[in-house]
């Protein structure tokens, strides 16, 4: 019985050594086309950064004394400007740690 598990057990191993000598070059790192972490970081805080002026903008506006503007859309736009900031705040802290923590790792 343990001699057939054994010769199974063998018997698929050099299976699995076959197919990865087969096929090198299909194994080869290739990078994806598409957007990259780089890219949707700056878009990220593009965003944030449209978010901020508009509520900025408004506020102005409100200040000056536009009729159109309601207090309350104003004070949304800030609380959303807020919050967008504070999301940004926390996965740049969170990008932080992950690489420091790579960092210290040992060798």
């Amino acid at each position: 019985m343990i001699n057939q598990i054994q010769n199974n057990l063998l018997g698929q191993m050099q299976a699995l050594e076959s197919m990865t000598q087969s096929r090198p070059a299909e194994i080869s790192m290739k990078q994806e086309k598409g957007t990259s972490f780089v890219e949707m970081m700056q878009q990220a805080v593009d965003q944030v950064n449209d978010t901020q002026a508009h509520a900025s903008e408004m506020r102005k506006a409100f200040e000056l004394g536009d009729s159109q503007l309601d207090l309350s859309e104003v004070m949304v736009a800030a609380q959303k400007s807020r919050i967008a900031f504070q999301a940004l705040t926390e996965v740049r802290n969170k990008l932080l740690t992950a690489y420091q923590d790579v960092m210290n790792m040992p060798v």
